[in-house]
């Protein structure tokens, strides 16, 4: 067996089963999304793998998708569907990152023009 292929197998395939081959989380999640639980899991519940229960205790605070990747040492991606799973369980609620700047105000535009104007 050559060396690379655990590190293949523990870092490819692993988040691929975990999921069930999923690759898009059923809502949309930013990296600065933030996940708070709403309701403890026992580890009784049907469908919920060792991960969707690190979530669930992780998240008692509320933390972002990155940070929740960056402790299960995750793809941001697996995370995110991860995540979908206990959104529709409801055993986490999600705050989505409010936009600073209204990207439909012509000022915002004007004003990036006249600085790039301006270099």
């Amino acid at each position: 067996m050559n060396p690379d292929d655990s590190l293949y197998d523990e870092q490819v395939v692993r988040p691929y089963v975990m999921t069930r081959g999923r690759t898009e989380a059923r809502a949309k999640l930013d990296l600065i999304s933030l996940a708070v639980t709403i309701r403890p899991a026992t580890g009784v519940e049907m469908g919920l793998d060792p991960e969707h229960l690190k979530i669930v205790r992780l998240c008692k605070r509320p933390l972002s998708v990155a940070e929740i990747a960056a402790h299960l040492d995750l793809p941001a991606g697996t995370v995110r569907v991860l995540l979908g799973d206990l959104l529709d369980r409801g055993f986490i609620a999600v705050q989505e990152p409010q936009p600073e700047v209204d990207v439909l105000d012509e000022r915002m535009y004007r004003a990036v023009l006249d600085g790039l104007r301006a270099l």
